[in-house]
């Protein structure tokens, strides 16, 4: 598609100068046979998997999602197209634009979806991107290689978002700052996952990073460790159930930490998160009412909740047999103050107080050919939110769940 698509520019760049103006092609084909034990939580006929399911009783006491699932899909096929053009003032001027067959929501599965479609400037030290990327808190040179297109979700922060980057570096050292909205991944509200509550908000999701690379020339060892803050505001309702004008808004914000080290055979990377109302990144999460100022019109005052994930993984680097592993731990840490007695919490996951996952896998590469096997172990202590019993929101009375998925894909990289 995406090939017809640019086929008028390639041609363009056929005939005219090639070293001016150059478009590329590339992404991959990929295919998913995937078991799970039990019914899951996910997207698209259950590829993108965040956690097993609540149980849920029937009148005899039987556990309905008690029951495995077989499922093979081709979705998450990939392709993109990357540009080059002349420089322009000393701007070197790159774009690129990728889409999947994912779909935009689960009637749309099959769907082609666009992923990535930005412009990048580069000049000496500074760099400038306009456009749609991964969200800042998703480190694309520190992320779980698993086999699963969950990518480490909902313990890896997982979001690309219409963005203002701008990045310095110098001497292994990079300050990143961007400005952010949201469009495909959004926060929850009173009426489901939208942008809207960000748009009424009518202030960006704000970020600032600091990265840092040690590293020698012909020294296989390196170390790259970094740093982020973020902060998003959002107004959840502009109108009260009772009729009444309100522009009540609930902030929060997130900080991450990462390392990686990368020696002669074997990777290492770790990423630590404490997110204050982060389910737009595919994180448990949300808010809850802090107090009613008035009681009449329904106004109200909100607070976040606060949620903890740490992940690490280590993997070998062999061009044929490749090996690794996944742990990670999520945790509900509750509201950042006391919540208001008889009301409940919004969001993602909320009914969660922890998860935990592991997810060992191997590859084996044929050329440009892949075959990788993955056991993906994922366990979600359920609980029941009852703020006249748990103040901060925290769910109480938990049960742990869990599911065993076995995952089979085979890659063709393009």
């Amino acid at each position: 598609m995406l090939y017809f698509l640019f086929l008028p520019l390639l041609a363009v760049t056929q005939e005219g100068d090639q070293d001016s103006f150059a478009v590329k092609f590339g992404g991959f084909i990929k295919n998913d046979f995937f078991y799970d034990t039990r019914q899951v939580v996910a997207a698209r006929e259950g590829h993108f998997l965040l956690w097993p399911a609540k149980p849920s009783l029937d009148q005899d006491g039987h556990d309905i999602n008690d029951v495995p699932s077989l499922n093979f899909l081709s979705i998450q096929t990939r392709l993109n197209a990357a540009f080059t053009a002349p420089d322009v003032k000393g701007f070197k001027i790159t774009g690129m634009v990728e889409g999947a067959f994912f779909g935009h929501t689960n009637p749309d599965i099959n769907g082609f979806r666009l992923r990535h479609a930005f412009v990048r400037l580069q000049r000496n030290s500074s760099e400038f991107l306009f456009g749609q990327f991964w969200n800042p808190l998703f480190i694309t040179s520190t992320f779980p290689d698993v086999v699963s297109f969950n990518t480490g979700v909902p313990f890896q922060p997982f979001s690309r978002n219409p963005q203002i980057r701008y990045t310095f570096s110098t001497n292994g050292i990079s300050l990143v700052a961007a400005a952010l909205s949201q469009r495909d991944f959004a926060n929850v509200g009173p009426a489901g996952a939208s942008s809207v509550y960000l748009r009424n908000a009518a202030t960006p999701d704000l970020h600032l990073q600091l990265h840092y690379k040690l590293s020698k020339p012909d020294n296989p060892v390196s170390l790259t460790t970094g740093a982020a803050i973020a902060w998003k505001k959002i107004v959840p309702e502009l109108v009260t159930p009772q009729g009444y004008k309100t522009n009540a808004s609930v902030s929060g914000t997130s900080f991450s930490g990462y390392a990686r080290l990368d020696l002669p055979s074997l990777i290492v990377k770790a990423q630590y998160v404490l997110g204050q109302n982060a389910n737009d990144l595919l994180m448990i999460g949300g808010y809850g009412v802090l107090r009613e100022t008035d009681q009449v019109r329904g106004i109200r005052e909100y607070a976040p909740l606060k949620t903890q994930q740490l992940w690490l993984e280590a993997h070998t680097t062999g061009k044929v047999f490749q090996s690794g592993i996944f742990i990670a731990v999520s945790e509900n840490l509750g509201a950042t103050t006391d919540l208001l007695p008889g009301t409940t919490v919004t969001g993602l996951g909320t009914d969660i107080k922890s998860l935990f996952r592991v997810s060992p896998r191997i590859f084996y590469n044929l050329g440009k050919a892949r075959f990788a096997l993955e056991c993906e172990y994922t366990r979600a202590s359920f609980g029941t939110v009852d703020i006249d019993q748990q103040r901060r929101g925290i769910p109480v009375d938990v049960e742990n769940v869990t599911n065993l998925r076995l995952l089979f894909a085979v890659y063709y990289f393009i």
